[in-house]
């Protein structure tokens, strides 16, 4: 019996000349999250595509609950739940119709699916909608709403990709405490997201990818240890003191000290003692701090050394085409 939620191994994927997975190994056990962060083309979609029994692969193996993706499709489509990048929904339907209605294609009795698409409805914000067609909901109504459609059938593993493009930030918040009561109850996750805040605060282990291959994969602590060891962020309260503590920072910590925004100033350091070092010396110059913290690294900066380039806040890829790499 596997042990693992999902896990592939050498797996391809190539369109036409193009190879959108070149030999990608991914794994999550039951009950975590496996944040699947790289830029845009690099391949994320698409493995999640060939996890969910959307599309064929070329080379390698896709298992789900122990079940292979290609001989066994039916029983991992039973397993899963699917949120992709783009909406799935009947706009003609109203809410309850759209979830209703795949509760029934899901083999669940009538009362049973109303009841079900009622509680998610609920859950998302959109009971006092439920019974206006879809095509009148806002944009971040119909995500909420396509995500609650990738939980009726209660899934011991989901994938998610990009799912709180258009949420706004209480939306989001709640999309995260969904994310960590389905891990809770033993669920397992595969997340990809533009927000590398969202990963770092719900995965369990980080898959980076980049030209269709894992570059990186650990915790987030593991992944930010890449890019050195902690550092110290500082911002004086009198801006016009900037520099005096840049200054008091490079002396003590033995580093070149970098600007964060205007005023903040961050440096690595060796070790603690570092930081009980700066306070006092800035105390004894009576420089008041509005900023002054010990830090690891920030997923963003490790998104940065891994792949070579900043991360890509361009709104997200919404489709992918067939031929296209995603």
């Amino acid at each position: 019996m596997d042990d693992y939620a999902f896990r592939t191994e050498g797996l391809v994927k190539r369109f036409g000349g193009t190879t959108a997975l070149a030999g990608v190994d991914l794994h999550a056990r039951p009950g975590t999250v496996l944040g699947m962060l790289g830029p845009n083309g690099a391949g994320k979609t698409t493995a999640i595509r060939v996890l969910a029994t959307l599309t064929g692969f070329d080379a390698g193996t896709a298992r789900v609950g122990g079940h292979d993706v290609v001989r066994e499709a039916a029983r991992v489509r039973r397993l899963i739940g699917l949120t992709g990048q783009y909406a799935t929904l009947d706009e003609e339907l109203t809410g309850l119709g759209n979830l209703v209605l795949l509760g029934r294609l899901l083999d669940l009795r009538k009362p049973d699916a109303v009841r079900r698409a009622t509680e998610l409805l609920d859950r998302f914000g959109l009971g006092d909608a439920a019974r206006r067609p879809v095509a009148t909901y806002s944009g971040g109504m119909r995500r909420r709403l396509d995500l609650a459609a990738s939980l009726v059938g209660r899934p011991r593993v989901v994938f998610l990709d990009e799912p709180s493009v258009g949420l706004d930030p209480g939306r989001r918040e709640e999309l995260w405490r969904i994310i960590r009561e389905l891990t809770a109850d033993g669920a397992s996750v595969l997340l990809t997201t533009q927000y590398l805040e969202e990963a770092d605060a719900l995965a369990d282990e980080i898959a980076v990818i980049d030209d269709g291959r894992v570059i990186a994969h650990g915790t987030p602590p593991d992944l930010k240890q890449i890019v050195g060891g902690q550092a110290i962020a500082a911002r004086p309260r009198d801006q016009d003191r900037t520099d005096e503590v840049a200054q008091v920072l490079a002396a003590v910590c033995g580093h070149p000290v970098e600007r964060a925004g205007r005023h903040g100033l961050v440096v690595p350091v060796d070790g603690d003692r570092a930081v009980y070092d700066v306070a006092r010396r800035l105390d004894e110059r009576g420089i008041a701090l509005a900023e002054f913290a010990l830090r690891l690294p920030s997923l963003d900066e490790v998104f940065f050394a891994l792949t070579g380039a900043p991360r890509d806040t361009s709104t997200p890829t919404r489709t992918e085409h067939p031929r296209s790499r995603a």
